[in-house]
């Protein structure tokens, strides 16, 4: 059971002290923990966290990249707040050992979940933020995300790619891809290519060639999802 000790450790490692330290219990607080009892787990916390943290990344994408159009800022954006990097940045801070977990949900495994892992985090962010305002929270992202943001930079995966990535962690199946038109002459012709994900509306996108019409039908897409979080 994570103890006050524990909290304040956790408090330490993320460069806060909270003045209301039952946020950093609460963002800590799996549903199984509860059990019926009173109290609130973390549920609320990360509904607000996965917003603070997706303002804080898309700020400094916008920072980072002056010059890049919005289709490439979604397909960063994306792998910067996928659920496995959540996860990766929950188990850099140790949130597995100190997530308060029914003891049948420990003893599946829950302090490992991904899912698990991910909300925590964003828990995490939004404690930061209610107690300590957005330049609190904003220092915390940008400080665990910085080792992520130049490995994107060192090795961004194209829209494909990242949409076919975000569309196994959403079930949304894979991408399907066809062509809905072709103009203009054979030395020159330009493409326009659907993409469809099950339980979505189809992006479009156009290009000199089929494959250049496919990753800007796909940025489309993540353009429009990320809008729409």
């Amino acid at each position: 059971m994570t103890d006050q000790t524990d909290l304040d450790r956790l408090a330490e490692r993320l460069g806060h002290r909270f003045a209301d330290p039952d946020l950093l219990a609460e963002a800590l607080t799996h549903p199984s923990a509860l059990e019926g009892r009173p109290g609130r787990d973390y549920d609320r916390l990360e509904f607000l966290g996965d917003r603070v943290l997706g303002l804080v990344i898309a700020t400094e994408l916008n920072r980072r990249f002056p010059n890049a159009p919005a289709g490439e800022l979604s397909t960063r954006f994306n792998a910067l707040v996928r659920s496995e990097t959540l996860a990766e940045v929950a188990g850099r801070l140790g949130l597995g050992d100190l997530l308060r977990l029914s003891k049948g949900e420990r003893q599946a495994g829950g302090g490992a979940r991904r899912a698990n892992l991910e909300n925590a985090c964003e828990a995490v962010v939004a404690a930061l933020y209610l107690d300590g305002g957005l330049a609190v929270a904003e220092r915390f992202v940008l400080a665990e995300w910085q080792a992520l943001f130049e490995r994107d930079r060192a090795a961004a995966k194209d829209a494909k790619t990242s949409l076919q990535e975000w569309a196994h962690v959403a079930g949304r199946g894979v991408p399907r891809y066809r062509i809905e038109g072709r103009e203009g002459p054979d030395h020159q012709p330009l493409f326009r290519v659907a993409v469809e994900l099950t339980g979505l509306e189809p992006a479009i996108g156009e290009g000199r060639s089929k494959r250049e019409a496919e990753q800007a039908a796909a940025s489309a897409l993540l353009a429009r999802e990320a809008g729409s979080r």
